[in-house]
């Protein structure tokens, strides 16, 4: 196992008092850097042509002499005209700590870093037991490593297995349609990230996204994503940076119990001192809430404890499959193929007033997965590996919902969609499938013939219902207006990616867990509305939605603990 670094800097020591010393991050203490942006090249050019042009930018402002080493802070693709393919280069620009930058800062595309890391003041208020997270996806697994890494020994409580056994239970569920509703692809070791493209994009802009990518890089994810402007880890690689993570936390004291279901908290308004879970009631000092968009049960509870949960927007949709090199060729021209890019992905939406019609988590070369966690309904979600080398591109395709009345309301939607989807798939978890050209003609005769469908569970095997009309499906649950917005954004998709609408493309339904339907109301301590001592956190508790943006709030969260408390407890 590697040495980690994780939340502290390079140059990490503590004192005598145990108080942390940091560093800048990533750099000497006797230099500073800056980055340069917007440096367009073709994407045939050498990538030390951009070191070159940074460095000749900022040469307008200090001596040459005063430059230290650069590198390639970010890289993304600008595929805007395909027989021009173009990489668009950030660089880092190191310069003398004490050199002035006087005038540069009025430029646009020049940024001055500023990477010290302020170490927590740890709080001194007595906790009357070490603190609980509960779940141990992105939100969980990033809050148990800061409370580790200050020492408060967290216990972390998943319902689901570790990864090893949940890839086993995953693997049955594929072979023989045997659901375990606790051990699958939502639930267990790593959330449902583990089962994913790993995907590390997001819009929050939160400086605490540089931190994350790194500590996900140290716990052993590749070095690229700390570059690339779209970085991704990859299902193989994920699996390896949760086991890390684990063997972390229990290296400073923490533990991890599987297989453990919180069931109650006390009421709203009163202290948690305890959760009662499937195995006895547990203390705890203080709770971390990050049980994940599925943990319906959960939020259940927690309605009946009388803590606030309201409905929030959510999408539900299918997925659609297309074969990669056909949305290279889309994207990337006559250049597609060519080894040096990427293979392509996309995103793109259609707005209907207040709801929309967007692509979500495209997994370029990847699979459509099998991610139902409650018997007798249908989920499907996509993944793909570290090289996305797989045949087909696939990716959701979402219709935004207006919120209902109630938060039980839109899980009991949620439900019925995909209840109505096990039925349509023969009732045996393989999935319904339609070819573009029947959904968009209400048409349900056309077998799948260029593009083959991934799901892994497989679909129908009975002729009768080898396809499925669904238009059908998706009408009797979200309405007509629904599948007429689909069908419109699809047409609109391919008149910006060619081939989109293609009629040999193929839809897998449904997509109904694009987010939590709900959101745990919480105040500006973090902690939940009338709770003196929980925090929901994550994209379970409606504050995050992707790895990157829950990873950020289980670092919030676990600030707001560390602060307040002292690692010290009474029990």
């Amino acid at each position: 196992m590697r040495k980690f670094r994780l939340l502290s800097c390079p140059g990490r020591a503590a004192d005598n008092s145990g108080v942390f010393m940091t560093t800048d991050f990533g750099t000497s203490i006797e230099q500073k850097r800056v980055l340069i942006r917007g440096i367009s090249l073709p994407f045939t050019a050498d990538p030390r042509e951009a070191l070159r042009i940074a460095e000749h930018r900022i040469c307008r402002y200090i001596p040459v002499s005063c430059i230290l080493p650069s590198e390639i802070y970010k890289r993304s693709v600008d595929a805007r005209h395909n027989n021009d393919i173009r990489f668009i280069y950030t660089v880092a620009v190191s310069i003398s700590k004490d050199v002035s930058l006087s005038g540069a800062e009025a430029e646009r595309d020049i940024k001055i870093l500023d990477e010290r890391e302020k170490p927590l003041e740890r709080g001194d208020e007595l906790l009357s037991a070490r603190p609980v997270v509960i779940g141990f996806g992105p939100a969980g697994i990033f809050a148990s490593l800061m409370l580790a890494e200050y020492g408060y020994r967290p216990l972390v409580l998943e319902r689901g297995a570790s990864v090893d056994k949940r890839q086993d239970d995953v693997e049955r569920f594929y072979r023989e349609g045997v659901l375990n509703v606790c051990s699958n692809i939502q639930f267990g070791a790593g959330g449902a990230g583990t089962f994913s493209d790993g995907k590390l994009t997001t819009r929050i802009g939160d400086e605490r996204c540089r931190r994350v990518l790194r500590i996900l890089h140290e716990l052993g994810a590749p070095e690229d994503i700390m570059t690339n402007a779209k970085p991704h880890i990859g299902t193989e690689n994920l699996r390896i940076v949760v086991k890390n993570a684990e063997k972390y936390i229990i290296s400073r004291g923490g533990e991890i119990r599987y297989g453990v279901t919180a069931k109650k908290l006390p009421d709203c308004g009163r202290r948690v001192n305890y959760i009662s879970t499937n195995m006895g009631d547990i203390p705890c000092g203080a709770v971390i809430l990050a049980i994940g968009h599925s943990a319906r049960d959960t939020y259940m509870s927690l309605i009946r404890s009388g803590y606030t949960l309201f409905p929030k927007p959510f999408s539900m949709g299918v997925r659609v499959e297309h074969l990669q090199s056909d949305i290279d060729s889309a994207l990337y021209g006559k250049h597609a193929g060519d080894k040096r890019l990427p293979p392509a992905e996309y995103n793109v939406s259609r707005r209907f007033g207040n709801r929309a019609v967007y692509t979500f988590c495209m997994c370029p070369g990847g699979e459509v997965v099998a991610a139902a966690s409650e018997e007798s309904g249908l989920v499907v979600n996509g993944m793909s590996n570290y090289l996305r080398n797989g045949r087909n591109a696939n990716s959701a395709v979402a219709l935004s919902l207006e919120p209902l009345s109630s938060p039980e309301a839109q899980i009991a939607l949620q439900r019925r969609f995909e209840r109505e989807a096990f039925k349509a798939g023969g009732c045996d978890y393989r999935a319904p499938i339609q070819t573009m050209g029947d959904f968009l003609s209400g048409g349900c005769k056309t077998e799948p013939t260029r593009v083959q469908p991934t799901y892994m569970r497989g679909t129908p095997s009975d002729p009768k219902t080898k396809v499925c009309d669904l238009s059908v499906l998706i009408s009797g649950v979200l309405g007509d207006s629904a599948v007429s917005m689909l069908r419109e954004g699809f047409g609109f998709f391919g008149k910006h990616i060619c081939g989109f609408d293609m009629p040999e493309a193929v839809l897998t339904g449904v997509e109904s867990r694009t987010s939590a339907p709900v959101r745990i109301l919480r105040g500006e301590t973090l902690t939940a509305r009338g709770s003196d001592n929980l925090y929901p956190c994550g994209e379970g508790a409606g504050y995050a939605g992707g790895i990157m943006s829950a990873a950020v709030d289980g670092i919030r969260c676990a600030s707001a603990v560390i602060e307040r408390y002292s690692p010290e407890y009474r029990g």
